[in-house]
């Protein structure tokens, strides 16, 4: 274990959630935009991530431990404008998920976004748009028969729950928001 490397990279998430909600909560996100703030931190961690996985390979669990791994898969996740580094980083956490070293369910959701933004259907059903009433639903899947034997395989529940529980997520959302008295 590298517990320096470790909290470098927790804190590197802590950061980019912060920024996030910092942004959701002003009201200036969603946007069609990626936001500036958003995309300098975002290439930042992702400048970072790369001269880490130059130096030590992927961080996986076994270098940053569970908190740490999922770090790094963040800052992969969010590094939207490389989408060739996402690409490599698949290929590294396909490694270190055959190893052992990381969780199956981060490869998945990489592997899937990295499918949509090159315009591909996607492998694990983990990557949604919304319909023009704001419900989520799923980008196109590959071989959709098979995508929960692939969910389940990585540890994901099944597209059925997953879409069940975003649809939830979205129903008390609308609720909050009409019970919610105005300022």
């Amino acid at each position: 274990m590298n517990p320096k490397l470790t909290s470098e990279l927790v804190g590197m998430m802590a950061a980019d959630q912060t920024a996030l909600h910092k942004l959701f909560d002003s009201g200036e996100l969603p946007t069609d935009a990626y936001h500036p703030e958003m995309k300098a931190l975002h290439e930042k961690h992702a400048a970072r991530l790369k001269a880490i996985i130059q130096d030590h390979g992927w961080p996986g669990i076994s270098l940053v431990g569970k908190e740490g791994a999922r770090a790094a898969w963040l800052i992969a996740q969010h590094s939207v404008s490389d989408t060739d580094f996402m690409a490599a980083c698949v290929s590294l956490l396909e490694a270190a998920v055959a190893a052992g070293d990381a969780e199956g369910w981060q490869l998945a959701f990489l592997q899937d976004r990295v499918l949509t933004f090159e315009g591909k259907p996607q492998l694990y059903g983990t990557q949604f748009d919304v319909d023009d009433e704001g419900w989520p639903v799923s980008f196109p899947i590959q071989d959709a028969t098979g995508v929960n034997q692939r969910r389940v395989a990585l540890g994901l529940n099944t597209l059925e729950e997953r879409l069940a529980e975003m649809i939830e997520r979205e129903r008390l959302r609308r609720a909050n928001i009409e019970s919610t008295p105005p300022d």
